[in-house]
This record gives structure tokens, sequence and C-alpha cells, in this order.
């Protein structure tokens, strides 16, 4: 998506080409045009915000920023990235936000600036080649094994009658009417073993110069409106993929933006994870089949039984050092991944040719597997390896799984580089600073204040191995939390065990749902935890409870949203996901402080690296951890001027441990109270005095 290209101003000589200067001095005229053009209001803390963002990219330094719902931190960094002049990058990590900025907040801010600016900014969206159906495998057919047998069986007239088929027929004749080939623009959606029919890696891809459709390839006419963009809106995937491969996936840029900053560590961990499967190894065997030799086949499918042998039994667990006939079986698939490699090779023709869609998706399938194999024997002791069984790829499926370490030293040295880097999110100050947070970005030694500066100026601190310079600044939030909101410790229940059942925990939580009449997000810390509450309580309440996982999570929150009486329960995404202001949301419950599980390898592992380098691994990694999800928890409850209601927190801990303190400084500034009764009153009231439910 982007606006249209630069018109000249009627009656005035200067162009895009010829901006007029927009100094610091006007910021407030300009920022002004713009919430006045999304029809906003403007906020103290954003006109702070943006003040902040203009000097960080003036004297090229990095800046986070604590920005609480409702500031309109989108414009706050927008208006002074526009004025600046130098292309900018804005990395969100959900959807919702990357449309808000390419449909709403981008055509009205560039419009409302362009007075001012003499020049219309032009912007576009990037996501991974993935995100884009590909020409070629729409209309010269599906070479992947997967995609074998999609039509069987058809009805009367030859049609599918499969869903998977089905879905594939609406994806070929969705790609003769899209403008933009984006997952993302197709409604209704599909899945992902559908959409993986129709679309390429980056690896899998032919490259436009030798494919017939690689002129009218919606991924690379995505990448050449993001070369011809001042403002490109991407993902967190999208930015760990560049600060890792080392090659550029996106265009140069003098201004980076992280909006919802307190997700990049896990996306960029997550994109830095590799896994061997047994499936994954049996669908290279498929694919190189049809071209590789047949000696490097059958050494590949050896591999693949013997593997699958050794998995079937596999304990999970971390792995600190492969034993030895595990490391035979992953070396063992490593060298046959090279035989396939060099095989295909060999046979390649240097002309395009019907074969050479296979031919690159073998090859990327033996590449990935030949890196990820080889990874996991080198052993490195910045890798965390571990065995993990889950129902992914079927019932108790186990896999070999490497993650790094750490990533602050790999973001460290690759994002803040030669840009000046804006991070902003509602939750980056844990316990009081933001220097818990800014370490694992990459960001160490001390926050400063807006206004401190080195004796000589932010050059004083630069150098070959002197950390980024950096400044925190906490903006607040437009609300009034302690007038608005009650934070309610349960302290008289016992601590929670292991059992998701709690019997105690189960009688408070019917009580206060009873209180709040119904208007309850319950945020629970595991999927089994979220499943019990839900079926007891469904016995026990006549207000209707909606499960995470009984239908797509859009629909559940429509229908939440929608009605004072119904109740959300459920797990990690609604913890962050979930925006809805106004009546229909009064009471958000916490089950319990959500540390991460004590056998989860990689935190374990992050943990005791902390403690071996004399720091204390439970407060930087697992209460952090739960901390972020807190208050990103605790967030769900106001989101509005006008909103009320409780935080309850099921867990005495954090009224009782020590580390309690550290968690509800996390938090937003509610009033707190750990009286039940006082509890149950506010409920009752809060719910009597409650507006009808705005339809959304």
């Amino acid at each position: 998506m982007t606006n249209d290209t630069t018109e000249p101003l009627p009656g005035g000589p200067e162009t895009a080409e010829t901006p007029a200067p927009a100094p610091a001095s006007r910021l407030p005229e300009l920022l002004h045009a713009a919430v006045a053009a999304v029809g906003g209001t403007e906020r103290p803390g954003q006109v702070r915000m943006a003040e902040a963002v203009s000097a960080a990219v003036d004297d090229g330094e990095h800046l986070l920023v604590q920005a609480g719902t409702g500031t309109g931190k989108s414009l706050a960094y927008l208006v002074p990235a526009l004025a600046h002049g130098d292309r900018v990058v804005v990395a969100t990590a959900t959807l919702a936000l990357q449309r808000q900025l390419v449909e709403r907040d981008l055509p009205r801010t560039v419009e409302a600036l362009h007075p001012v600016l003499r020049r219309r900014p032009l912007f576009a969206m990037l996501k991974g080649r993935s995100n884009y159906l590909c020409l070629h495998r729409a209309n010269e057919g599906t070479p992947s094994d997967e995609g074998e047998g999609l039509f069987d069986p058809v009805d009367a007239l030859g049609g599918p009658t499969g869903k998977l088929g089905k879905d594939v027929l609406r994806l070929r004749e969705w790609a003769e009417e899209t403008e933009t080939g984006d997952r993302d623009d197709l409604t209704p959606g599909v899945s992902d073993r559908a959409w993986a029919q129709l679309a390429v890696t980056s690896k899998e891809c032919l490259g436009a110069s030798r494919c017939a459709y690689g002129e009218e390839c919606f991924a690379e006419q995505a990448r050449e409106r993001a070369k011809l963009a001042d403002v490109v809106v991407t993902n967190h995937a999208m930015l760990a993929i560049d600060a890792i491969e080392g090659a550029p996936v996106l265009p140069e840029h003098g201004l980076l933006i992280i909006d919802e900053a307190h997700e990049l560590v896990n996306r960029v961990t997550g994109a830095a994870t590799a896994e061997l499967t047994v499936g994954a190894v049996n669908r290279a065997v498929k694919r190189a089949a049809k071209l590789a030799n047949e000696k490097a086949v059958d050494a590949l499918q050896a591999a693949a039984e013997n593997f699958h042998g050794l998995m079937e039994t596999a304990q999970p667990g971390q792995v600190d050092e492969l034993p030895e006939y595990l490391g035979y079986a992953v070396a063992a698939i490593r060298d046959a991944c090279r035989q396939v490699i060099t095989s295909l090779g060999e046979t390649r023709d240097k002309g395009l040719t019907d074969e050479d869609a296979v031919r690159k998706q073998a090859m990327a399938s033996a590449e990935t597997l030949h890196e990820t194999a080889d990874r996991l024997l080198t052993g490195s002791e910045y890798d965390v390896v571990w065995i993990e069984r889950s129902d992914r790829f079927g019932p108790g499926t186990a896999s070999l799984r490497v993650a790094p370490l750490s990533v602050s030293g790999l973001l460290r040295e690759n994002l803040y580089k030669d840009r000046s880097v804006v991070l902003t999110s509602a939750t980056l100050k844990l316990g009081g600073d933001f220097n818990g947070v800014a370490a694992s970005l990459g960001l160490p030694g001390e926050t400063r204040l807006p206004d401190q500066r080195t004796p000589d100026g932010p050059a004083a601190e630069t150098g070959e191995d002197a950390p980024p310079y950096w400044r925190g600044l906490d903006v607040g939030s437009p609300f009034s939390y302690p007038k608005q909101g009650i934070l309610y410790v349960a302290k008289h229940l016992p601590p929670p065990g292991r059992e998701p059942d709690r019997p105690e925990m189960l009688d408070e939580l019917t009580e206060l749902i009873g209180a709040a009449g119904g208007r309850t997000l319950g945020l629970f810390s595991s999927m089994r935890a979220a499943q019990t509450a839900a079926e007891k309580l469904r016995e026990r309440l006549d207000v209707p409870i909606l499960l995470q996982g009984e239908d797509t999570l859009g629909e559940l929150i429509k229908t939440f949203a929608a009605d004072a009486e119904t109740c959300l329960f459920g797990t990690l995404s609604l913890w962050q996901g979930v925006d809805v202001p106004g009546s229909a949301c009064q009471l958000v419950v916490m089950d319990r402080i959500p540390f991460p599980r004590p056998d989860d390898p990689l935190m374990s592992a992050r943990q005791k690296d902390v403690e071996a380098r004399g720091g204390n691994g439970f407060m930087a990694v697992a209460a952090t951890h739960a901390a972020l999800l807190m208050a990103q928890g605790a967030g769900r409850l106001v989101r509005a001027a006008d909103d009320k209601g409780i935080v309850a927190v099921l867990d005495p801990r954090l009224a009782t441990a020590r580390y309690g303190g550290f968690f509800r400084s996390s938090m937003p500034d509610f009033w707190y109270t750990t009286d039940r009764n006082q509890v149950r009153r506010s409920l009752a009231a809060i719910d009597a005095a409650a507006p009808p439910v705005k339809q959304r």
C-alpha cells in the first residue's frame, strides 16, 4: 500500500524535491495539525514525546519512551520523523497497528503536514516474501508434495469438495483480482496449510529475473514501493531478519522507530530459533526424490528413518551436549543434505525450465536442514539446545530445537549503528526504571533523563567499543489510574501450586464475576488453567463464558465486547491483544503471577547464565518476563478516559513476597487494596453505574 506520488503545491515553486524547511520550532504547529486531522486530542505526554523524538533524531541518539494507552504515540513519532526528512522505518509487532498506520494515521498526517512541509512524503508497507501470494505457484501449479491430491475428491462439476482444495481454488481466483497479493488483505482468511500452497519463502523463490511472473510479482512490487517511500512500515520479524542475516532486506534509512518494543526480544529470538523435526526431514526426502540422484536421496531417507526412531523415545528437556547417538543421527542428516545440495546443483540447467521451481523448493529444504543440523553439531556456548514434545506436528511429536541464549548482543551490533533508534511501548519501565528492558534490547548502562548530557555532548561516548548512548523517558498516560481503577490482590488465598484446579481461587473468581455482573476478562497463566476455570464456572454462573480456542480470537473478542454479561477466558495472546474500551470489560482477573515454567529450557538457561555472571537470575529473567506480562495484562482494563474497573490478582505473592513491590511498580498506578469486601462493593457499584455497552 502506498500513497499517491507527490504533486507540486499550486502557485508555489517548491515540490517534494525542494521542501520547505521544518525547524524544531515548528514542531508544535505540525503536531497540532496532525492531531486535528485524525480527530484526536493533543496530550501533554504526546507533546513531550514528539519533542524527545525530534531531539534524538537531531542529536543522532537513541531513545526509549514509555507512553501509556491513550497518549497518541503514533503521531508523536510520525510527525517529527516526517518533519526531519530522512527515510524512516517503523516496525511494529501487530497487524492492527500496521494497518492503523498505513490506512489511517499516515494518510491523514501527510495531508495535514503538506501545507507546512510543502511535500507529501510517500509511505509503503513491507513484509516478508511468504506474506505475499506467489503468481508462479498460482498459475503454474503447486510443486510441493503437500499439494498432491488437493482436489480429490471432486464434486459433480469437477470442483474440490475438501476445505483445503476449496481454499486453494479461492486463492487462485483471488490472485486474478488482488492488487497487493498480501495475505492480510484476503477476507475471509485461509489456513496456514492452504496459504503455503501458493506462497514461497525467500529461499524457494526463483528470483524476479528468472521467473516468468517477475515483473508482476507482488513481493517484488512491495519491495520497489519501499525503495521509493519516505516511510516504510514493517514488522518485527522483518527487522529481525535484517539484523540476523546481515543481508539488508529493508531500504537504507536514517531513523528506525520500533513500536510495541516490549515484544522485540521475543520476535528476534523466534526468528533466530531453528528446529529439526521428523516431518521436515521427510518433506526434504520427498522433494529431493524428484530431481536429486538416487544415492543422495537414499542417504537422506536412511538418516530420516534413524532420526525418527530416536526421537520417538527422546525425553523432553535441555540438552547441554548432544548424546553420541543423537549426534550421529544429526550428522547423518547434515551430510546427506550436503549430498542432495550437490546433486541438485549438478542437474541445474542454465535456462528456465519447468523443473526450476521444484528444484528451488528441494534445495531450500535441504539447505535449511543442513544449516540447522550444522548449528546443532557446532554446539556454540551462545546457543541453547533442547528436545521439545508438542502436538504441532502430530500427537506428542518430538523436535530438536536451538535458540540463542541472548539476543542483546545481536541487537547491539546490528540495530543501533548509523541511525537513530526510537523504541516505544506502554510497558518499558519495570520496577521503576528502564534498565532491565534496555539491557535486554542491547542498550546497557544507566538511563539518562532527557535533559542530561555528557560534558562534551553525545560524541564523548562514541567509539568502537562504547555502548550505544540512550535516554529513557516516561511521558505518562492521559488517564487518571488511581481514580479509574483498583488493583486488588487476594492476599487471603493460599499460594498457587502446580495444579490448575485451585478451589479457593475458583470460589473467589466466582464471587468477583458475580459482583461485576459478568464484564470479565480472565487472564490465565496456562491453557489448562483457563479451561478448568471455564468448565467449573459455567456450572456455577448464569453469564456466558467464552474460552480461547473455541472460536477465532477476533470473533471471541467481538462477542465479548458486544455483551456486558459475557466473560472471556484465555491465555498468552489475551494478556496483550485485547482492546475493549467501555463497560464490556470492567474486571480483569489474573489467576497467578505468570512466571515462566520451571522446565522452560530457554528461560532456565538464561537465568543460569545471569547467575553465573554474578547477577540475580530470577529477577533478571523470570521476574522481568512476568512483570512485562502483568503490566500488559493490567493495561487491558482502562482503554478510554471514562473507563472504570478493577484488576484482580488471585495470587497472594503479589502482596506478601519480597518481589511483590517490583511487580506492582511495573503496573499502572491503580489504587491498591487487599480488602475483599471493599472490592466486591466497588464492583457492584461500578456495575450498577455502567453505561450500556457501545456496539463497535
